[in-house]
């Protein structure tokens, strides 16, 4: 009796872990190469829009799979390429890889290819061409739930849909997780323009299916501004080289070749992450230059175990980390920036992926002030106090001990200004100061 109720219940876990997507984590599933074979069926039609010049475009991607799988359904991560989005391919190593590593894990992965190309080469242009990949990337996402809900071909586990890249590709899954409102951009481009390009959502493929992801991977990439990310987003993972001369590790010039536009990369994104309580996960490769892994098996190797953690996690699994995250470097150099509706962020950062330190009471009055300001901490601290304007320029940076500071107007004009406090231990505190 007793084996046959375990068998039983045996049966039904098996039968209910199928449904679900996801074995056991003790089985090793999705933690280790399971797998031995891959199939990948090519070249995949999943959408079709207009290229940056007119032409009609049909929409590709590759599915990788395990061979002999007998899940019912699997976890999905949809993988872009790189080529500062005017080339490469789904066939694109790093990408490639990925997919066929993380399919031996158990995973289903998707490589897409997507529009590329922009001229003149500008920052306005380029922005029009980060558009029209987050929206061929939302066609390629709205493939795979319209899959789930009419054949099932593909077995995806829609409760658990991943989408990454390197470089450009990154930068890409970034704004498909990040950006979610037309105004965020308005930048850049007017609403007429984005309603021209096909509005964030596109038209590329699968019109009235979802678009959620549930994590982002970031090889190397960067939001146009880290703000974009918000509480209650979902979990990021990022890789980064310091000596990144393309996408800049810190805030920077992206530059594939010719200079366009500043955007916030990983350092700044995960400062940002720290400070709003969105769970992320961060690696610094220190001396390293744009895509590493890409060109050093060590460097992917490492970037692969650190991406197989923090996925692990997604799922549910407490397996031992093979890759931990590692110390950051450099300071994210905080700049001033609006929400949509024209109020400024109010910046709480944290380092070191620790939350701010709750023993700092911090108070600054008056606020908004006409003249002097002080700022207390409540106890005795050797101090780094800072002043930046709405432009990121640093206005004022004296390091004291004491429990506080009297800031002087001095010349400071009337506006909006960010006051940033770093202890010895390097807990930061930021608050928003305006004067009159």
């Amino acid at each position: 009796m007793c084996m046959k109720i375990s068998t039983f219940f045996a049966a039904l876990l098996l039968t209910a872990t199928q449904t679900f997507g996801q074995t056991p984590c003790s089985t090793g599933r999705y933690a280790s190469n399971v797998y031995s074979t891959i199939n990948t069926t090519s070249n995949i039609t999943y959408g079709q829009n207009n290229s940056w010049s007119g032409a009609n475009t049909t929409l590709k991607l590759d599915f990788y799979e395990p061979q002999g799988d007998t899940a019912a359904t699997r976890p999905l991560i949809i993988w872009v390429h790189g080529g500062s989005f005017i080339g490469g391919s789904k066939l694109d190593g790093d990408v490639a890889t990925w997919s066929q590593e993380f399919a031996k894990k158990g995973y289903a992965c998707a490589s897409i290819d997507y529009r590329l190309g922009f001229f003149p080469i500008d920052s306005a242009n380029a922005v029009k061409a980060v558009v029209r990949a987050v929206q061929d990337l939302k066609a390629a996402i709205r493939f795979f739930y319209k899959d789930r809900a009419t054949t099932n071909t593909y077995k995806i586990d829609t409760n658990h849909v991943f989408v990454g890249g390197s470089s450009a590709g990154a930068i890409t899954a970034l704004h498909v997780a990040y950006l979610n409102d037309p105004c965020e951009i308005q930048d850049y481009l007017s609403a007429g323009t984005i309603a021209n390009l096909g509005g964030l959502e596109g038209t590329s493929g699968n019109p009235g299916y979802s678009t959620k992801v549930h994590a982002v991977v970031s090889g190397c990439g960067a939001l146009a501004r880290y703000s974009w990310l918000e509480a209650g987003d979902v979990p990021l993972c990022s890789v980064h080289g310091t000596n990144d001369g393309t996408v800049k590790y810190n805030r920077g010039v992206v530059n594939p070749g010719t200079p366009l536009m500043y955007l916030d990369g990983s350092r700044m994104l995960h400062e940002r992450a720290c400070a709003v309580g969105v769970e992320n996960t961060f690696y610094t490769f220190p001396n390293a230059p744009h895509v590493p892994y890409a060109g050093s098996q060590a460097y992917m190797d490492t970037t692969l175990n650190f991406i197989r953690d923090f996925l692990l996690k997604q799922l549910g699994c407490n397996d031992t980390d093979l890759q931990p995250a590692n110390d950051w470097m450099e300071t994210a150099n905080l700049y001033a920036t609006n929400y949509c509706d024209g109020s400024p962020v109010d910046e709480v950062c944290a380092t070191s992926g620790l939350a701010e330190n709750k023993e700092m009471k911090l108070l600054v009055y008056p606020n908004p002030a006409q003249n002097d300001v002080q700022v207390k901490w409540g106890a005795t601290l050797n101090m780094s106090i800072e002043l930046y304007d709405f432009a990121g320029r640093r206005l004022v940076q004296e390091n004291v001990v004491s429990d506080g500071y009297i800031l002087k107007r001095g010349n400071l004009q009337v506006g909006t200004y960010v006051l940033k406090l770093t202890d010895k231990s390097g807990n930061t505190l930021v608050k928003k100061l305006i004067f009159n």
